[in-house]
């Protein structure tokens, strides 16, 4: 006979909620409910007020014709949607205490859903940020992006290796996204354009294959508000679902191949684009969500306002990095082709309409495609750039006569070697505004990489310093902190993240300082449980937690962790004697699929790991750990545990990251260069309170202009040649002894590139900074608090608040 439970009726309307969806949604008997029909339970009572929510702010703002922002992004790292939505609904109180009825607990339930695989990393959680705070903020938004079946892939360890294996992040399906069958678009590639017999028509694009974008609409909440901000996403389908000719004839692949040529469009975030398919894939990919999301927009325009000549006062749309920037083209190619507007009219719109968030200061990381795929892939927006390109040079020819350099510099087409279109021009030359996403950014975007535009138009460049939402960033992933802030501050903070500046006198109160300390320990116990279930590595909470996580590459300069984390190694076996600080240093981060010098990273991290923590000289004194297949729901554990923030990129390589943001923001001291968002960070949390080490970004440019040498920086640090020299002699790989030979010569007979050498005496320097200090717990707390009280600027509310006023001229929607 089945258990009975208490009455749901008795226990309250949330608990009838619950029930209701048990027995009518999940189709299940409320006392045999598994955690995962209870997860799938609680969420539909949390989508159905969010529904309610959403379609009555869509119908506001309809009624009010308002204008509305829309975010193009090629990912939204949105991670768990649940515990999000209950805080937003003020829910999660009711649904805990419904849920132990079931001998459940809350956190359980949220654990059964599986992270939206829709991003890789900073780019995609500071689009979900941003999703998050215009919703809270009133705005009326929309985000864009693709419906990955499989996103960003999941990262198993085998052998050290990075695994890369799908992530089947839909096979059970969501309950967060509405499916939208009447919404679906026809996005063309291909074929040929014919020139019209007719001066006064435009060209015809004869294109050669077609899919259809079909959209899948998911409520992001604002948090103390009723509004919902929708994130549309869109799914590749093929016009035909396959060949029934070659399947009634036994070709059963035949019948599927036309179906896969167009539907693989949406399998995979960043398709390995190491081949000419997987290029010609990436291209399409960025093609077809922003093709899509723009006959969306217009389409949405005419329906309330009848005409496109009014767009531009009504649409704001924004390219969040170079991967909808082929949009500028789109919206031209919409306007003159497709509703009669002539060339300059539709330019001026176009103009109008458009911003850019430029990411990188890296020029080999700016994204350009080779004309030859542009033509083969997409002819007609080919010329359409061609005529943009042409009339821009025509104008930046008067500002500069006669200098033919600063025109090669601003082209569009890049001529020399093989031609290539450089989306970030085309994504500046289409925009009336362009912003870095911190000051020492923006400052660096207009003083190097498009220095030439700056000085044509100098008030289209501003900047916008990056933020994250306090919400699912300290309110959701440290509960512990949150309620001790809220005992403290009361709860406004979550809205007005300046109000952490409160905390400030409180680092002098020693009950207060315990309290912090308590809040960090059991975050702290719960990332060693985490480390010992993933890694089976056990280790000591009292330790410091020295912290990297994020993508894997060279700029951000794990290998310089590393390098540090085998010089403590070495110092003590020489010295076991010494009274050492114990010490986990943590790394999480995918690389790349085609990335060889971030994966072979990621082996030494584990080799390193693997003598280290099995060594019985070394004990708990150094731990080595690498946490797999991180993500959102990851970073949530991590985040609050962490002791140390590593933060370490060269100076001038960073944008701005927001890892440095959250971490701070949960208590943790950062160790890094003067570089992106570091700089702000110490500027609000004071010099005292942060290990600021390494060249600056001008002593970086110097060293390069003199012909930097990192053998000499070798030869005469014994210390650092010794580390070299046992890693590339096999030390930690004594079965292929040669297996990171080529690593260390990259850093002395390959250039260095990221001046680990150079930096390496300061960093280590530093890091004994770091240990005296943490000897000292109430120091150490002191500076942990004066962190969390000087974070308040770096709310993605902030960030977000004026974009709507310095870029969009979006007003938030009164609900």
């Amino acid at each position: 006979m089945a258990p009975t439970l208490p009455s749901a009726a008795e226990a309250g309307p949330v608990a009838e909620r619950i029930e209701r969806h048990l027995l009518h949604t999940v189709g299940v008997e409320p006392s045999q409910a598994s955690t995962r029909d209870l997860m799938a339970a609680v969420s539909q009572v949390a989508r159905s007020e969010l529904s309610r929510r959403w379609v009555a702010g869509d119908a506001a703002d309809r009624a009010a014709k308002a204008r509305r922002v829309y975010y193009l992004s090629m990912e939204f790292l949105i991670g768990r949607s649940l515990g999000n939505a209950l805080a937003a609904l003020q829910l999660g109180g009711p649904c805990a205490a419904d849920l132990a009825r079931h001998a459940r607990s809350l956190e359980d339930v949220q654990s059964q859903e599986p992270d939206a695989a829709l991003g890789n990393g900073g780019l995609g959680r500071l689009a979900a940020c941003f999703l998050d705070s215009m919703a809270t903020l009133g705005l009326p938004s929309y985000g864009y992006g693709i419906r990955y079946e499989f996103g960003m892939f999941a990262q198993t360890i085998q052998g050290g290796r990075q695994v890369e294996h799908p992530d089947p992040w839909l096979a059970d399906g969501t309950p967060w996204e509405f499916p939208r069958p009447e919404l679906a678009y026809p996005v063309r590639f291909g074929g040929w354009v014919e020139r019209s017999e007719s001066p006064e028509s435009p060209p015809l694009w004869r294109h050669a294959g077609e899919v259809s974008a079909k959209a899948y609409d998911h409520v992001i909440p604002g948090h103390a508000t009723q509004r919902v901000a929708t994130l549309r996403l869109w799914r590749a389908a093929a016009p035909a679902h396959m060949d029934l000719q070659a399947f009634n004839s036994g070709d059963y692949a035949r019948a599927a191949e036309y179906k896969n040529q167009f539907e693989n469009i949406s399998w995979v975030l960043y398709p390995n684009d190491s081949t000419p398919a997987g290029r010609e894939l990436r291209l399409r990919q960025e093609y077809f969500f922003t093709s899509a999301s723009l006959q969306d927009i217009v389409a949405r325009h005419l329906a309330e306002h009848g005409q496109l000549t009014q767009l531009a006062d009504h649409v704001a749309i924004h390219l969040n990095d170079t991967h909808p920037a082929i949009g500028v083209a789109e919206l031209m190619r919409l306007l003159v082709d497709e509703h009669g507007f002539s060339w300059a009219p539709a330019w001026r719109i176009t103009q109008r309409v458009f911003s850019y968030t430029n990411h990188t200061l890296m020029p080999e990381a700016l994204e350009t495609w080779p004309v030859a795929l542009m033509q083969h892939v997409l002819p007609r927006h080919l010329e359409i750039i061609f005529r943009i390109n042409h009339e821009f040079l025509l104008e930046a020819g008067a500002h500069r006569p006669g200098d033919a350099d600063f025109l090669r510099r601003l082209s569009l087409v890049d001529e020399h070697g093989e031609r290539r279109v450089r989306m970030a021009h085309l994504a500046i030359v289409g925009s009336h505004k362009v912003n870095g996403v911190s000051q020492l950014h923006s400052d660096l975007l207009v003083q190097t990489i498009f220095a030439d535009f700056a000085s044509l138009w100098p008030d289209r460049f501003t900047n916008l310093t990056n933020g994250v939402t306090p919400r699912r960033w300290l309110a959701q992933a440290n509960p512990g902190l949150a309620a001790l802030l809220d005992q403290r501050l009361g709860t406004g903070w979550r809205r007005d993240l300046g109000q952490l500046k409160q905390l400030l006198p409180l680092a002098d109160d020693a009950g207060f300082r315990q309290a912090f300390r308590d809040v960090k320990l059991v975050n702290k116990q719960r990332l060693a449980a985490l480390i010992h279930q993933t890694t089976g590595v056990v280790v000591n909470p009292a330790a410091l937690f020295d912290v990297q996580v994020k993508r894997i590459h060279e700029y951000k300069r794990q290998l310089l962790n590393l390098l540090h984390a085998v010089t403590r190694y070495r110092a003590i076996l020489a010295q076991p004697q010494a009274d050492w600080q114990p010490r986990v240093v943590v790394f999480a981060g995918k690389a790349a699929s085609s990335y060889h010098m971030a994966k072979q990273i990621i082996r030494l991290i584990h080799d390193v790991g693997r003598l280290v923590n099995g060594d019985p000289r070394i004990g708990d004194r150094l731990k080595v750990v690498f946490i797999p297949n991180y993500g959102v729901s990851v970073a949530e554990v991590i985040m609050p545990g962490a002791d140390l923030s590593e933060q370490i990129s060269t100076a001038g390589t960073e944008a701005s990251g927001t890892g440095n943001m959250k971490l701070a923001l949960n208590g943790a001291l950062t160790i890094g260069t003067d570089d992106g968002a570091n700089i702000e960070i110490r500027q609000n949390v004071g010099d005292d309170n942060i290990f600021i080490f390494g060249k600056l970004t001008h002593e970086v440019a110097a060293i390069r202009a003199a012909g930097y040498q990192p053998m000499r920086i070798y030869e005469n640090n014994p210390q650092l040649k010794a580390v070299l020299d046992c890693i590339a002699a096999g030390l930690f790989s004594p079965e292929e002894p040669a297996r990171y030979r080529p690593l260390v010569d990259s850093l002395l007979w390959g250039g260095d590139h990221y001046l680990l050498l150079a930096d390496y005496e300061a960093y280590v320097a530093t890091h004994a900074r770091v240990d005296a200090l943490f000897r000292d717990p109430e120091a150490w707390a002191r500076k942990a608090i004066a962190n969390v009280a000087g974070m308040g600027p770096f709310s993605a509310d902030r960030t977000i608040a004026e974009y709507a006023e310095r870029v969009w001229n979006v007003a938030p929607q009164a609900r």
